[in-house]
């Protein structure tokens, strides 16, 4: 997946072979909730997505909506009558968040949970019983911030991943988390991170803002995802005790990780 925000981005990228072109509506209580921390803010305007979907040829459109909130059936209305391939929701609390997202959006669009609260996680077992979840990502940023937590990839190291990982398989339900830097890069380096989503069974992964700021041209997003795809082609060669030993070392690199901050 990759973020973007306008016509010329979403050609970039999907030529660049993101298979997600991820636009972002979010606005409530977001700021409130990131405060003083390194993230930005969506400006985008729902009356764009249908511009957004205009500019695609093969890559499918993921809008992620506001959490459920009053005006939410008409938010996912006029997303699926703009183009809208994939919903996501963010913020999910309980089940009920879940059913109602669902039965509004009424299988004319794939739908994605975006789960990212401490609720949701405590509330895991319940929320994948609902029917009707096509996907389902896990964010590390806010799901940091909702646990206290210095770092998000402690979630990583600690085995709350894993848990939501092993919940969510025994469900078939297709899932992902967190983003990575370009190959190379990264407090948490990319390639450490993407061993354990193979070794997780994850399917997806946002490239992060970082990924994109640190290419110098057009032409470099492509040759980047190009590497990716190669050193996926890798992990999925690797045997068990390679994924345990990159499991050891995600412990080792977040250990130190947190000692600096």
């Amino acid at each position: 997946m990759m973020l973007v925000d306008d016509p010329n981005s979403v050609i970039e990228a999907e030529n660049a072979g993101v298979n997600y072109i991820f636009y972002d509506l979010e606005v409530i209580n977001k700021r409130e909730r990131q405060r003083g921390r390194n993230t930005v803010i969506s400006n985008n305007s729902i009356e764009n997505v249908k511009e957004m979907k205009a500019a695609l040829t093969k890559a499918e459109l993921l809008v992620r909506i506001n959490p459920i909130h009053a005006n939410t059936e008409l938010e996912i209305e006029k997303v699926i009558n703009d183009g809208a391939d994939i919903i996501m929701l963010p913020m999910i609390v309980d089940a009920d968040d879940v059913r109602k997202f669902v039965e509004l959006v009424d299988g004319r669009a794939r739908t994605i949970l975006l789960l990212e609260t401490a609720q949701s996680l405590v509330r895991l077992s319940e929320i994948v019983d609902v029917d009707g979840v096509d996907e389902i990502f896990i964010g590390l940023n806010d799901l940091h911030i909702s646990l206290g937590l210095d770092f998000m990839f402690e979630l990583l190291s600690g085995g709350i991943i894993e848990y939501m990982s092993e919940t969510i398989r025994k469900k078939n339900i297709p899932f992902g988390f967190g983003g990575i830097a370009k190959l190379g890069d990264g407090l948490l380096p990319a390639e450490v991170i993407l061993g354990e989503h193979y070794r997780l069974g994850s399917s997806s992964v946002i490239l992060s803002r970082t990924f994109k700021n640190s290419l110098d041209d057009s032409s470099s997003l492509k040759r980047e995802i190009t590497k990716v795809r190669c050193f996926e082609e890798e992990l999925k060669s690797w045997t068990d005790n390679q994924y345990a030993e990159n499991n050891e070392l995600v412990k080792e690199k977040v250990k130190l990780i947190l000692q600096k901050i």
